[in-house]
C-alpha cells in the first residue's frame, strides 16, 4: 500500500516537494516530468537537484527513445532518486511534438522497450504512469495491452490516471477535468493483476476517498488536492500508514520553510520561488485570506526575505489542537 503525490508540471519542483515533506514523512513524492534529452544534455543540478529530506522521491522522465531513457535513468539513479517513472499520460502539445507522454498509449511496444532499457540500466524501481486510453481507444482493451507490455518488460508498478486523454480538441487543463473518471476500469485492471502494483490517480480530493481506493488498488495518488490544500497531507502518515504521529506543528513548518528559503536566496534564488507553493497551506482557516495576500504581494518584491513568511503566518488563527502540537 502506497500514497503518492503526483508529478505536476510547473508545480512539483524541489521547493514544493520540500514543503510536502514537512507535512508527511511517508508519502512518495514525484518530480515534474523532465525530458530525457534535458537530463542528458542540460544543467543537471538545476534539473535534478533535490534536498535529502525529500526521500522517498521519484524522478519522472519524458521520452520515447529507449537508449536515451536508459541514459537519463542512469543519471537519475546517480543523483540519488529512489525510483524512475516514465510518463505515458501527459497530453500537452509540447509533449506530443516530442512523441512521448499520452500519445505513447498508442505504441505499447515502444513503451515496453523503454521500460526494458531502463530496467537494464538501473537497480532502483522503474515504473510507468499512464491514462486508461487516448482518443478513440477502447480503454477496456488499450489499458490491458499497455499494462501487459510494461509488466512483461519488467515494470515494478503502474500508476493509472483514471481518465482518457484527448490529444486533439482539449487543452491539458481540460484533459484533467472533462474526460470522465472511470475508477472501476482501474479496479478491474488490479483484479486481473493480483501480484502486480497498480496505483490509481485522478480527481482524488480527500483521504477518505484515498482510503476507499486503497481497498481495490495498491496505491492512491493525490494531484491538485495536495497542491492547493497541502495541509491535507498532515494526516497521511497516521491514516494511510497507521503511524502514531503527533499533530503537525505548523509553526515549525513555517520555521523550516524560512530556513530553507534563506538558503535558496543565498544561492541566488528568490523568496517567491518557495512561497508560491505555500499559498494554500492554511486554506479554510481564519486569517487564511490575509496570509495569502501577504505571500502573494510581499514575497514577490525585490529583496524579500523569510520574514515575510513569519508575517503571513502571524495572520492565521490555528485550531487549538494544531496550535498546541
Amino acid at each position: 500500500m502506497k500514497f503518492a503525490i503526483a508529478p505536476m508540471m510547473d508545480w512539483t519542483d524541489r521547493h514544493c516537494r520540500f514543503l510536502h515533506r514537512q507535512l508527511t514523512r511517508r508519502a512518495l513524492l514525484y518530480t515534474e516530468m523532465v525530458v530525457a534529452d534535458a537530463v542528458i544534455q542540460g544543467a543537471r543540478e538545476r534539473l535534478l537537484g533535490f534536498d535529502a529530506c525529500e526521500h522517498p522521491v521519484a524522478l519522472q522522465l519524458g521520452g520515447s527513445e529507449p537508449a536515451k531513457l536508459a541514459e537519463a535513468a542512469r543519471i537519475g539513479e546517480a543523483f540519488g532518486y529512489d525510483e524512475i517513472n516514465l510518463n505515458v499520460g501527459c497530453p500537452s502539445d509540447r509533449v506530443q511534438s516530442g512523441t512521448f507522454g499520452a500519445c505513447l498509449m498508442k505504441t505499447p511496444a515502444l513503451v515496453a522497450d523503454g521500460v526494458a532499457a531502463m530496467k537494464s540500466a538501473v537497480k532502483i524501481p522503474v515504473t510507468v504512469k499512464c491514462r486508461i486510453g487516448v482518443d478513440d481507444q477502447d480503454p477496456e482493451v488499450a489499458l490491458d495491452v499497455l499494462s501487459d507490455a510494461v509488466f512483461a518488460a519488467g515494470a515494478d508498478a503502474l500508476w493509472v490516471h483514471a481518465r482518457k486523454a484527448w490529444l486533439e480538441g482539449l487543452s491539458p487543463k481540460e484533459n484533467r477535468d472533462i474526460p470522465p473518471l472511470d475508477y472501476d476500469r482501474v479496479y478491474r485492471l488490479k483484479a486481473k493483476n493480483q501480484n502486480r502494483f497498480i496505483g490509481i490517480n485522478g480527481g482524488i480530493q480527500t483521504l477518505d476517498e484515498a482510503e476507499r481506493h486503497l481497498q481495490s488498488t495498491d496505491g492512491a495518488m493525490f494531484g491538485r488536492a495536495a497542491y492547493h490544500t497541502p495541509a491535507i497531507l498532515a494526516e497521511v502518515d497516521s491514516r494511510i500508514y497507521g503511524e502514531a504521529v503527533e499533530a503537525v506543528d505548523f509553526a515549525a513548518v513555517i520555521d523550516a520553510m524560512a530556513v530553507y528559503a534563506a538558503r535558496h536566496i543565498e544561492q541566488g534564488g528568490r523568496l517567491v520561488h518557495v512561497t508560491r507553493h505555500m499559498v494554500g497551506l492554511f486554506h479554510g482557516l481564519p486569517g487564511a485570506r490575509r496570509y495569502r495576500q501577504i505571500l502573494s504581494t510581499d514575497a514577490t518584491r525585490p529583496g524579500a526575505g523569510p520574514d515575510v513568511m513569519h508575517a503571513a503566518f502571524a495572520a492565521v488563527e490555528l485550531p487549538t489542537v494544531a496550535a498546541a502540537a
